[in-house]
């Protein structure tokens, strides 16, 4: 459901029934290790290379402390399912989930406080770009921006009833969240205003790609996974996205990129992808 990497070698997937993987060779070989729960891990995040958290089903949020080694249940006063977190900080974060569930720490997680978000729909993704200005996407287009670390969050408006699962912001200024059927919206200022950037249904089509996960290595050069094994790469900023050739054919949950060159997705029947570019 999620892979993070922290550089080039260091990496850790989660998925259901509590699985969590992890490889310290590049992904060349995987080492399951014990989550402590059973439940459905659906997203993990590091702020350095020794701290993290993960997340899933029933409220569950997991942290560490040495890379992995060893997880800790962290109280986080939902049942909610939560599915995208992102850290300014190893003691600051917020955590988002089904019924517009947003949670938010200032010490680690040792403590999670409610924030409320307006919406009643569920909340898929979440980035904060410092402790003030953040996003978060979720079902019936919902796209949520805040200016004070969460104490408000506004509703913008995109005129669609699509569901999206992934946000990322290549600066301050540009973002992008992408959803089921190809959808695409685009801001170029934090988040205020978003347009419509939907990817068309070409000549075979015969509805668009779902797309899942999104990630920007720099300014100009972006990458999406979806359904089908789909793998996208943009060069131009996103004006436009060309599909890359994969022999995977299951759904792509996760995308890490630490950095420019090196790349994982995963997703349905065990799938690990390396993702290789030049610069």
């Amino acid at each position: 459901m999620a892979v993070h990497f922290h550089n080039a070698d260091q990496g850790w997937v989660v998925g259901a029934g509590g699985q969590f993987l992890k490889t310290t060779d590049g992904g060349k070989h995987w080492k399951a290790v014990s989550s402590g729960t059973r439940a459905l891990l659906t997203g993990l995040v590091f702020s350095e290379p020794l701290r993290g958290w993960i997340i899933g089903a029933n409220g569950t949020i997991l942290a560490t402390t040495d890379g992995g080694a060893k997880w800790t249940p962290q109280i986080s006063g939902s049942q909610a399912t939560l599915y995208g977190a992102s850290f300014v900080s190893p003691l600051e974060g917020w955590v988002v989930g089904a019924g517009g569930t947003i949670l938010h720490t200032v010490d680690g997680g040792s403590h999670w406080s409610d924030q409320i978000s307006g919406s009643d729909a569920a909340l898929y993704a979440v980035q904060f770009i410092d402790r003030d200005h953040g996003a978060a996407v979720g079902a019936l287009g919902t796209i949520l921006v805040t200016e004070d670390g969460g104490k408000s969050w506004t509703a913008r408006p995109t005129n669609s009833g699509a569901t999206f699962f992934g946000l990322a912001f290549g600066n301050a200024k540009e973002g992008w969240a992408v959803g089921n059927a190809g959808a695409m919206f685009h801001t170029i200022d934090g988040g205020q205003r978003w347009v419509d950037r939907t990817l068309p249904c070409l000549q075979g089509c015969v509805r668009p790609t779902d797309l899942l996960r999104i990630r920007f290595t720099d300014p100009q050069t972006g990458w999406m996974v979806g359904e089908r094994g789909a793998v996208y790469e943009t060069r131009d900023a996103g004006v436009t996205w060309k599909e890359q050739a994969t022999a995977a054919k299951a759904v792509l949950y996760g995308l890490s990129f630490p950095d420019a060159t090196h790349g994982w997705a995963c997703g349905d029947k065990g799938t690990i992808l390396k993702i290789t570019t030049q610069p």
